[in-house]
């Protein structure tokens, strides 16, 4: 997996989920390019951050709604 060790030196511009309010335990995305999307700690702008495939965000993302937004949480297929 692709990884970026300062994540606020990428060219991107970040966002995270309105749903995330003004907690600050978020991850944030931003966009590198057509095939690429950066995920970073909300708290840690200047840490690392996960260069991700779309398919492969989209398999996250998916798992994490399949167990109420929590991962290790509850999974409703089961």
């Amino acid at each position: 997996m692709k990884h970026a060790d300062d994540a606020s030196t990428l060219p991107v511009t970040w966002w995270k989920s309105s749903a995330s309010a003004s907690q600050s335990d978020c991850v944030e995305c931003g966009i590198v390019d057509e095939a690429t999307v950066a995920v970073r700690d909300s708290k840690r702008p200047d840490g690392p951050a996960l260069l991700l495939d779309r398919t492969t965000l989209r398999a996250f993302t998916s798992a994490v709604a399949l167990r109420d937004g929590r991962i290790g949480g509850p999974n409703r297929l089961g």
